[in-house]
């Protein structure tokens, strides 16, 4: 028997759906067993095996098939085929605890049915070299066709001609002809791109005089040297015309100013009184000749600086400096200053809304009591725009851990001034509370504002 057993060794397959998955043959022998354990000779992660279950056994130089009374397969003895319920029944297999042996014959085949569509099939063959390959029977060999996904392969198939089709279709067709727009086609958006606006540039304006001079500059001069003293004698006519056009000018614009209306109203004595005051007297008149026509106005001298008395031929009078006395009930108004209205209100607080008892609600409401003048400003700021701005501003803020405050919202705000409420949020923001809370606390605070007069 042992000379028997040593020609045939045993093959165990793993079959899926009718088809070979995994294959092991035993050319050591010893046990096979199955299981979720990795010790395992084929390792199956199935839900009702043990961890380790012995399908084979190898006692006595020969293997037998162990099963047990949940299992179901079939084997193949002599000339029929018996099923493991036969077996337990007949007494062929003899039992074990749980379990039932049935010694195999090296001409035993059969099946043992695991889960679902995955069984063992068990055969005992003859070995063959390691060097040559094995090859399954015709019906049990796997091929590309057979291991392809056939619906995938469909819809990969299918797409690939509907691509290939469109883009076939494409490059055949002739590409549409684009028809060339004028520039009084173009839609403005694009004119005012393709043609920017450009800024006219000043031109210089050409008097008629330059354009009749222009021809006679162009002809020929038979001697510059001659012309050249005759040039200089007529730009310097030109420039003294220009200087007494600009000079009388000036006389014409300050004729009717302060003094100056004074002087030019005594005839020829304001003439020369104009020449002097300009500078362009060349005969050396005095000033005091020139004042000497004015009515009221006399020339002060050392002699009459002291003296309160008429001078010249008016009747005017020359008051010296310690004679300018504030005498006279006349009263100089400078101006009384602007002064702004003040404008004061009052705000009140009510008791906060606090979630959590990490935040005292009295510390918290003592803490914001000191801290209302700034909320005030804010109001006030408003109020001096709008003197009937009165209402309720309903503030939610968080406490951070950190004790800065988180989100700050504007829940309720009846004043109807969002500037107010932005005040507070930006006063509120710079708080830095003296509580640290282990989370985000919520507080909800109230106040009332209201014109204090």
């Amino acid at each position: 028997m042992a000379s028997t057993q040593q020609s045939r060794i045993l093959r165990v397959g793993l079959l899926q759906d009718g088809r070979i998955i995994e294959e092991r043959h035993l050319r050591r022998p010893g046990d096979f067993t199955v299981g979720q354990d990795a010790k395992n000779s084929l390792v199956l992660p199935l839900p009702d095996l043990p961890a380790s279950f012995p399908v084979f056994e190898y006692r006595a130089n020969q293997y037998s098939l162990v099963f047990n009374a949940d299992m179901k397969g079939r084997v193949h003895l002599g000339s029929s085929d018996v099923d493991f319920q036969a077996l337990r029944a007949d007494g062929m297999a003899l039992q074990r605890g749980d379990q039932y042996v049935l010694p195999l014959q090296e001409s035993a085949r059969g099946v043992v049915e695991l889960d679902g569509d995955l069984s063992l099939f068990f055969q005992f063959v003859t070995p063959v070299s390691e060097t040559d390959t094995p090859e399954l029977p015709v019906d049990l060999q796997g091929g590309v066709w057979r291991s392809m996904d056939r619906v995938f392969f469909g819809i990969l198939a299918a797409s690939m001609l509907l691509h290939f089709s469109c883009a076939s279709l494409i490059i055949a067709s002739e590409p549409p002809a684009e028809p060339e727009l004028s520039l009084d086609e173009l839609p403005d958006r694009f004119a005012r791109v393709l043609i920017p606006t450009q800024v006219e540039e000043a031109r210089p304006q050409v008097t008629d005089t330059a354009q009749t001079a222009a021809p006679t500059e162009e002809k020929p001069k038979a001697n510059d040297s001659e012309n050249k003293p005759a040039t200089e004698n007529t730009t310097r006519q030109a420039n003294a015309q220009e200087a007494a056009a600009k000079r009388a000018e000036m006389v014409k614009r300050v004729a009717g100013k302060g003094l100056l209306k004074i002087l030019g109203s005594s005839g020829s004595s304001g003439a020369g009184a104009f020449a002097d005051v300009l500078g362009g007297s060349t005969g050396g008149g005095d000033i005091a000749s020139a004042l000497a026509g004015a009515g009221g106005v006399g020339v002060a001298t050392e002699a009459s600086l002291g003296a309160n008395g008429p001078r010249g031929e008016g009747t005017g009078k020359v008051a010296g400096i310690g004679d300018l006395g504030t005498s006279g009930g006349g009263k100089v108004d400078l101006g009384s200053s602007k002064k702004e209205v003040e404008v004061s209100g009052r705000v009140t607080s009510a008791a906060p809304e606090v979630e959590s008892s990490d935040v005292d609600r009295e510390a918290l409401a003592r803490y914001v009591k000191a801290r209302l003048k700034a909320i005030q400003n804010c109001y006030e700021k408003e109020l001096k725009r709008n003197p009937s701005l009165k209402g309720k501003v309903m503030v939610r803020f968080s406490i951070m851990p950190s004790g800065r405050t988180g989100d700050i919202e504007i829940e309720e705000n009846t004043l109807g001034s969002d500037a107010v409420g932005s005040c507070i949020r930006t006063v509120i923001r710079s708080w830095v509370f003296p509580f640290k809370p282990d989370d985000e606390v919520p507080v909800a605070y109230p106040f009332v504002f209201s014109p204090a007069g």
